[in-house]
């Protein structure tokens, strides 16, 4: 047996630092959103492309990246990632056209899914034979990916307000070259495994998710029962059953279907879908909760914000991976589902005469301890299964998962809210609405662990490098 890596501490620091980014990166940009608008010239309905471009580029291209970190080599590829999103983030911060602007979105999408599978690679790799560390280091992990959602919206408020929207892009280039420089320092080489790369498998895989998150963002504009709608969900589902076919058939598989033999993975990446799809939602709605109804600024809101990222960063570094070591890890992911569940409804009461300490303040901390509880035990589910040779496409199935449901939750939510009406009486029922539909979500994953994730697996069941 191997002993641990010397480096993987500060291994872990930079690993932290690229989820930080690529989190950051997804939420940024929201309160930036009107003032590009007014500079660019956007449409409403091609403004809510800024966040899709990136988040169905990412989505769409995470088992390209997965495997790419399986054949070339998990610090060769996450090093490739960040030059691809420092230099989209600079073609995006100096767009002075919408396309332009979509472009280097679309660009920083690609640059974070080659990012994120070969991080969580080299953390498996770095941790998977020590299971108290590598609980310890998932706390730090996903720690870090609350913390850059909230500080996305807290720098956002800050940039927008005192600087420039270009800032919200530009930030990206200070973090992206200190990665650059510190990466070949702090990661050791991992070497790849020959296979096939698979271009079409995976330009199929994105084009159904982009015909399906482009159905459900319009539908509500264009109607469901329409040629238009209906098409692109019947394309979405040809490409995807194109996709498994070729997969089923091909000798190298972008997705060899047996890794779904792997104990616990399908169930995993099922539950890290519908978790992506209740909490993406809760943030989304209680931001524009807090702006338009409670009337707080960008930055007050980003305020408002930051005790849920400290719930979530002290339990995910000090008390999950301890309560995972105890009682396992369906116990913990069920009660994290649950808790999730319940301040989704608490939410959908919300007052329009509310106030921050007494209405927002207490259940969105126990939705922080509901997520807090739910990411880690849900990832290594997903992962736990899976042979060495295919943990960069299990990271990249998991955090495909939990992306593209992420984009179709937030999508179907903002249809349920915008159903309600678009008048000033109107609006804070929609809110009321989207919260009680990421409700049922958060039920129906709580139901699905229950029900398809057997017996108690422990941070041991882990691959090792």
């Amino acid at each position: 047996m191997s002993l641990p890596d010397p480096k993987r501490w500060k291994a872990l620091a930079l690993l932290c630092a690229a989820q930080f980014i690529v989190i950051l990166d997804t939420s940024i940009i929201g309160v930036a959103l009107p003032a590009i608008q007014a500079d660019l010239g956007f449409t409403d309905e091609g403004l809510s492309w800024i966040f899709n471009a990136y988040v169905i580029a990412f989505g769409g291209l995470l088992l390209l990246g997965g495997k790419l970190a399986d054949v070339f080599g998990a610090r060769r590829i996450f090093l490739w990632g960040f030059g691809i999103l420092t230099a989209a983030s600079a073609v995006a911060g100096l767009a002075g056209s919408p396309d332009v602007l979509l472009s280097g979105r679309a660009l920083q999408g690609v640059g974070a899914a080659l990012i994120a599978p070969a991080a969580l690679t080299i953390l498996m790799r770095l941790f998977g034979g020590q299971p108290a560390e590598l609980r310890k280091a998932f706390g730090f992990w996903g720690a870090s990916a609350a913390a850059g959602g909230t500080a996305g919206v807290f720098l956002g408020g800050v940039i927008t307000e005192w600087m420039s929207w270009s800032w919200t892009f530009l930030i990206n280039l200070p973090l992206g070259l200190a990665v650059l420089s510190a990466g070949p320092l702090a990661l050791r080489a991992i070497r790849g495994t020959k296979g096939k790369i698979g271009l079409i498998d995976s330009g199929l895989v994105t084009g159904a998710i982009v015909a399906a998150v482009y159905a459900i963002v319009t539908g509500e504009h264009v109607g469901w029962l329409v040629p238009q709608t209906l098409g692109l969900l019947g394309l979405a589902a040809v490409l995807l059953v194109t996709f498994l076919g070729l997969q089923a058939a091909s000798k190298q598989p972008l997705l060899p279907l047996r890794i779904f033999r792997a104990p616990g993975l399908a169930a995993g990446n099922l539950v890290m879908a519908f978790l992506g799809a209740a909490w993406i939602p809760l943030w989304f709605f209680m931001n524009l909760y807090l702006q338009n109804v409670l009337n707080l600024s960008a930055f007050g809101s980003g305020l408002a914000l930051l005790p849920m990222t400290l719930v979530i960063m002290v339990m995910m570094v000090r008390l999950t991976g301890p309560l995972i070591g105890r009682f396992g890890v369906k116990p913990v992911l069920v009660m994290g589902l649950v808790a999730l569940a319940v301040s989704l409804v608490l939410f959908s009461t919300l007052p329009a005469e509310g106030t921050l300490l007494a209405n927002v303040l207490p259940v969105s901390l126990l939705a922080a301890v509901g997520m807090s509880l739910a990411y880690i035990p849900a990832t290594m589910i997903g992962m736990g299964g899976a042979a060495p040779q295919d943990t960069g496409l299990a990271s990249g199935l998991i955090n495909t998962t939990y992306q593209v449901g992420s984009a179709l939750g937030l999508a179907v939510m903002v249809s349920l809210s915008a159903s309600m009406g678009g008048e000033p009486e109107a609006v804070l029922a929609g809110y009321r609405m989207a919260f009680l539909g990421a409700a049922v979500v958060a039920a129906l994953a709580a139901l699905t662990a229950l029900v398809l994730v057997r017996g108690q697996p422990t941070a041991s069941d882990v691959p090792v490098g």
